[in-house]
């Protein structure tokens, strides 16, 4: 029998949309007010499911402690109260927005779950803006 167990996490971060071949006024025309030159923060809701077999012996697809303790240490330890464009390496040459954020944070996890397993990550920006990465 296959489950989908689902674990949410927040963190806090500021970022700026800027695409440094273009001139100012051109990142105000694509990327608005997310262009500030002061950057601009978001509290991020991160809910990430895991899709596996359940195991007859502990009923668990993961151990849901488990994989709290990897979403705090490989993304919330990370990106909480950071500068994305500026304390995280993830962004030294990628552009620093939801759905390659939502990469980033695929990335990280799925390297440390079970190979058997299938993640989905949905990454809130806001209430009404977010990504949905998957495999």
């Amino acid at each position: 029998m296959k489950a989908t167990i689902c674990r949410e996490a927040h963190f806090n971060a500021c970022h700026r949309m800027h695409n440094p071949n273009w001139t100012e006024e051109k990142n105000t025309e694509v990327f608005g007010i997310c262009s500030n030159k002061n950057y601009h923060g978001h509290n991020y809701r991160l809910v990430v499911k895991i899709t596996g077999e359940i195991n007859p012996d502990t009923g668990f697809v993961m151990n849901l402690l488990t994989l709290g303790k990897i979403i705090k240490e490989e993304i919330e330890d990370r990106f909480d109260h950071k500068n994305l464009n500026l304390d995280c390496p993830e962004f030294q040459n990628t552009m620093v927005s939801t759905e390659n954020l939502g990469w980033i944070i695929h990335g990280l996890l799925k390297i440390k779950l079970p190979t058997d397993c299938i993640l989905k990550v949905v990454l809130y920006e806001t209430d009404k803006n977010f990504v949905e990465i998957e495999e």
